[in-house]
């Protein structure tokens, strides 16, 4: 059973850090019911619901930031206290899941836009776009694990200076990997030939 920190879950609004997740959080949200109510538009409401869990999941699986998993993680972590990193590894798999489930079932639904076409092709020419599944989770989850840091920083007044400098020199060897991690993501795209549209 997961275990929750009552602490994790205060959320000041006030607090400068706070307020740009929440304005990221609603940015993100707002983003993806706009895709949603287009893509419905376009095709129809199922085929647009589709695209868009598609969609999501390509963000989630194959980008080196938490903006997918993010929408989901953010208020979980408030509602109940669960650090988003393992909100975002549960999401992973989620995602993986439903990529399986549509690529088995209904493999034309990826055929309507070039993010699901893409998506598409990485999971399905293991080599060597694999790797770009495997940079993403870890650039993933470093960026969530910032994320969950810098929470866990501003919620903690109470904590000695020791245990805050300490979580701040984590901090930012966690960004410093995440930098790395990005850049060679998109050195990667760049080596395999993979143009993401403008």
């Amino acid at each position: 059973m997961l275990k929750t920190n009552p602490q994790a879950t205060k959320f000041h609004i006030k607090h400068e850090t706070h307020r740009k997740t929440l304005l990221k959080f609603v940015a993100l949200a707002l983003i993806l019911v706009a895709y949603f109510l287009f893509m419905s538009w376009k095709y129809d409401a199922s085929t647009g619901f589709t695209v868009t869990l598609l969609t999501w999941s390509f963000f989630v699986l194959c980008t080196p930031v938490a903006d997918g998993g993010f929408i989901l993680a953010f208020p979980i972590r408030l509602l109940f206290g669960i650090k988003m990193s393992i909100t975002q590894i549960v999401l992973w798999l989620v995602a993986l899941g439903i990529n399986i489930f549509m690529l088995v079932s209904k493999p034309v639904a990826y055929d309507f836009t070039f993010l699901t076409k893409l998506l598409k092709h990485i999971l399905t020419v293991p080599y060597p776009y694999w790797s770009i599944l495997i940079l993403s989770a870890v650039g993933t989850l470093l960026s969530i694990y910032f994320g969950d840091e810098m929470m866990d920083v501003t919620s903690h007044k109470d904590r000695s200076i020791h245990h805050r400098h300490k979580l701040k020199y984590r901090s930012v060897l966690v960004a410093g990997l995440g930098v790395l991690t990005v850049v060679s993501y998109y050195y990667l795209l760049n080596s395999l030939n993979i143009e993401l549209p403008k």
